[in-house]
């Protein structure tokens, strides 16, 4: 975390995995959302990935491919949490996109306002293909780009290259790689010199717009989640997934 000017850079820090997602850095994340909301100096937030190959590479399936069905419930509960302080907070987030988005690292850029992103990032959701049904995933990716093209990236779980991705409306701006940090830091100094009232009304009318998607999904997201983890599929392909890749490694 740091402060440049009215703006809170936030810094997914896990680069030897991608900065996958795992319960304490999710945690770390809603409690320094929570502080920037609540910071008076701070008009806006940039949201990155350290290092210079992901954003964020989702779920870290060595913490995951241990779950059951009661603790896949839970799991829903704390990405309700971290999601609603992107809907609902008042001041505006732009995510500088510096490589891979995927699965729920992707769902987090769609939730901020506007990406900045290099030539060389991918986005999508490439859940399926570690057995884990979409839910959120589908709900935020069919309010940007509608059924068809959710039904596309859901089912195959390919990758979009950042030029399809533009064209898709998903990425705002694509700059060089050395620039897309200081642009989207300058983008966000730019919002958070935008009236405070009017930007929180605004962010408020938008989470207005997609609370009964959102609310449906959460719902939706518990009962999937605790059937595809009873059924023990999640668990079995991730650990294939997880052992295909230590022996390309070996």
């Amino acid at each position: 975390m740091e402060t440049i000017g009215r703006v809170r850079r936030l810094t997914l820090n896990r680069p030897e995995k991608l900065n996958a997602w795992n319960t304490p850095m999710r945690d770390q994340l809603i409690a320094e959302l929570k502080a920037a909301e609540s910071d008076a100096d701070v008009g806006a937030i940039v949201l990155t990935g350290a290092g210079d190959r992901a954003f964020g590479a989702g779920q870290d399936l060595s913490e995951s491919k241990s779950f059951d069905a009661d603790r896949a419930e839970s799991w829903m509960a704390e990405w309700k949490t971290l999601y609603n302080l992107f809907r609902k907070g008042s001041k505006p987030i732009v995510a500088a996109l510096n490589g891979i988005a995927a699965g729920s690292a992707f769902q987090v850029s769609l939730l901020c306002d506007l990406r900045i992103a290099h030539a060389g990032v991918k986005m999508g959701q490439p859940e399926i293909n570690s057995g884990i049904a979409t839910v959120t995933g589908s709900w935020i990716m069919r309010e940007i780009l509608g059924l068809a093209r959710t039904i596309d990236l859901t089912l195959t779980g390919r990758m979009l290259e950042a030029k399809e991705a533009f064209e898709f409306g998903l990425i705002s701006r694509i700059v060089d790689a050395d620039k897309v940090q200081s642009e989207a830091l300058e983008l966000a100094e730019f919002l958070a010199g935008k009236p405070p009232v009017a930007m929180r009304l605004n962010r408020q009318r938008f989470s207005e717009l997609t609370e009964a998607g959102f609310e449906n999904a959460m719902t939706a997201g518990v009962r999937i989640q605790r059937e595809a983890y009873a059924s023990g599929e999640p668990q079995a392909m991730m650990e294939k997934f997880l052992a295909t890749r230590a022996a390309r490694k070996a």
